[in-house]
């Protein structure tokens, strides 16, 4: 497919890593563009006090990325209200809230996106 480009979307497990590598040669192997990746389930925020914690590895996706050369797009904690809007079919309700720290991750990746495609 000649206009077809991806975004790589990792976790940040060495494991996970190890693919995404795998992926990233494939899609260089093909000429396929690449606009960046992604490192998801990167840290977990508390339902009750709204911190942030590492519960994998955090970075693994940012350092995959440099080393490939490719961009980095951002990262996306693990949020159970995000996962609770999805099940209850609310998630573009959800991401309506400016304010949410999910919500910013995820508007962050959207203008990165919208950046790569223009440099492409």
């Amino acid at each position: 497919i000649p206009d077809a480009k991806a975004i790589i979307v990792a976790t940040p497990q060495e494991l996970a890593l190890a693919d995404v590598r795998k992926s990233i040669s494939f899609c260089k192997h093909v000429q396929m563009d690449i606009i960046g990746l992604v490192e998801n389930m990167s840290g977990f925020i508390c339902p009750h006090c709204g911190k942030q914690i590492d519960i994998f590895k955090s970075g693994g996706g940012k350092q995959t990325a440099e080393l490939a050369r490719v961009p980095f797009l951002g990262r996306l904690p693990v949020d159970l209200s995000v996962v609770e809007a999805g099940d209850e079919g609310r998630l573009l309700e959800y991401m309506q809230n400016k304010d949410d720290p999910y919500v910013k991750a995820f508007d962050k990746i959207a203008k990165n996106v919208l950046e790569e495609l223009q440099n492409q």
